[in-house]
């Protein structure tokens, strides 16, 4: 499993523009005015090999100086608990502040690996200004220009070095499902957990896993054996949402990245908000299977064919292009239809583990891309020649062989992705399509 790392600091030095330099994108951090939700950034970084999740704290600004001080400590509370290395991060132009201070006192009281990372040190004399922050107690600052990626390399190679050595692995066995139950807080996740274990603990054993807050429930009834996939839980803090908000996706990240498939509770009373869509692109970029759960169906007015088919398609239409999963309406409560959901992660789980033979593979794709070819480009044809399916790979990956892969572009890939879709199952899980030069 992949490890998490935290950026902290106090508004305006920088995190946002370090988050988009490290993972390579240019997803702003979106500051919404108080009362409402704010989107916070989660990523993937690569790097020398080791890839790692990454989440920045930013976007967590309050108006008031007691509330915002009070807020910010509770924000690397949190990032301290749960991530492997944590990025402190400081601005170079300006030099140590008092908040810089308060925050410093926090993580020196921890003992996880921080690393103070001088921001926009190419802003006039700023580089003169960072050995002020030794005085923090955390160890050598790592001049840095997020704006530019100066310094970033070393900054990378030294979250690398810091990274605990990986532990000794008791995950569950591999050849056995892993289903992690993700979405945002009081969507019915515990309740629907409970629903599937029952009263009856002697089905359940609890194993350890990698990391200290993944837990594996064997779950073997009914005819099913496979882990589900459990966090501790979300710390409900009283009068602090955000908090509970923030913890959830932390908690979230973990479980998706131990899991084969994942499903995705929405509540249906409040439907489909920021967090949901938060937490999906968390599934697509960990690249896991899907099962959405639209839980208290039950306390809803409308239960129409046709509002199913409404709130089905507005789901489809908010986690587009990515649209070939399955939806299910249920109550944990009232226990509707949640064996349906158990059969659908198994069939899905299934559905990922796929493989086509290259005969049957040849035979029908290439009689797609000779009905419709890949568009020419300045006169030249792109010819397929040869197609198949990568053996060992984490999730179904085709590649095709032709004369001119660099002009194939992603319409075209999305073409041949739906026609393997259309002629195989593989219904809930993600596919990846490459083009090889033959």
């Amino acid at each position: 499993m992949s490890k998490l790392i935290a950026i902290v600091g106090r508004p305006n030095v920088g995190k946002s523009t370090l988050f988009n330099r490290l993972t390579q994108t240019r997803r702003a951090i979106v500051d919404d005015t108080a009362g409402t939700t704010r989107d916070r950034q989660y990523g993937k970084v690569d790097w020398c090999g080791q890839e790692f999740s990454i989440v920045d704290t930013g976007g967590w600004v309050v108006n008031s100086d007691d509330i915002f001080e009070e807020e910010i400590n509770k924000q690397v509370e949190i990032a301290i608990e749960e991530a492997d290395v944590i990025l402190f991060v400081v601005d170079a132009s300006i030099g140590v502040t008092d908040l810089d201070d308060k925050v410093a006192a926090i993580l020196r009281r921890s003992k996880k690996p921080v690393i103070v990372v001088a921001n926009k040190e190419d802003k006039g004399d700023a580089r003169f200004n960072i050995p002020e922050f030794y005085s923090f107690g955390l160890g050598d600052p790592i001049g840095v220009s997020s704006a530019n990626g100066s310094g970033t390399g070393e900054l990378l190679d030294e979250v690398v070095k810091d990274m605990p050595e990986k532990e000794e692995d008791d995950s569950p066995e591999e050849d056995i499902a892993k289903f992690a139950i993700v979405g945002r807080p009081n969507a019915g996740k515990s309740s629907l957990i409970n629903a599937f274990i029952g009263e009856e603990r002697h089905i359940v054993t609890d194993i350890a896993g990698t990391t200290r807050d993944s837990i594996y429930h064997r779950y073997n009834k009914f005819g099913f054996d496979f882990y589900l996939v459990d966090t501790a839980g979300i710390r409900k803090k009283q009068k602090v949402n955000e908090d509970i908000e923030y913890y959830s996706v932390i908690r979230s990240i973990r479980a998706i990245e131990a899991s084969d498939v994942c499903i995705l509770m929405i509540d249906a009373t409040r439907g489909i908000e920021g967090q949901d869509a938060n937490i999906f692109g968390l599934i697509q970029r960990n690249r896991k299977g899907l099962v959405v759960c639209v839980n208290k169906w039950d306390l809803v007015e409308n239960k129409s064919i046709e509002a199913q088919k409404n709130f089905e398609q507005a789901i489809r239409s908010k986690f587009a292009p990515f649209t070939d999963f399955p939806i299910l309406f249920t109550s944990a409560v009232t226990k509707q239809r949640i064996f349906k959901v158990l059969e659908t992660a198994v069939q899905v789980f299934q559905n990922r583990r796929r493989v086509i033979p290259t005969s049957q593979l040849n035979n029908y794709m290439l009689e797609q891309v000779a009905i419709t070819p890949p568009p020419s480009n300045k006169g030249k044809f792109v010819k397929i020649k040869y197609v198949t399916m990568l053996k060992d790979a984490v999730i179904p990956t085709f590649v095709f062989f032709c004369n001119l892969p660099q002009w194939v572009k992603e319409p075209y890939r999305r073409f041949l992705e739906n026609k393997i879709r259309e002629h195989w199952d593989f219904h809930g899980t993600p596919i990846s399509i490459f083009m090889r030069e033959k």
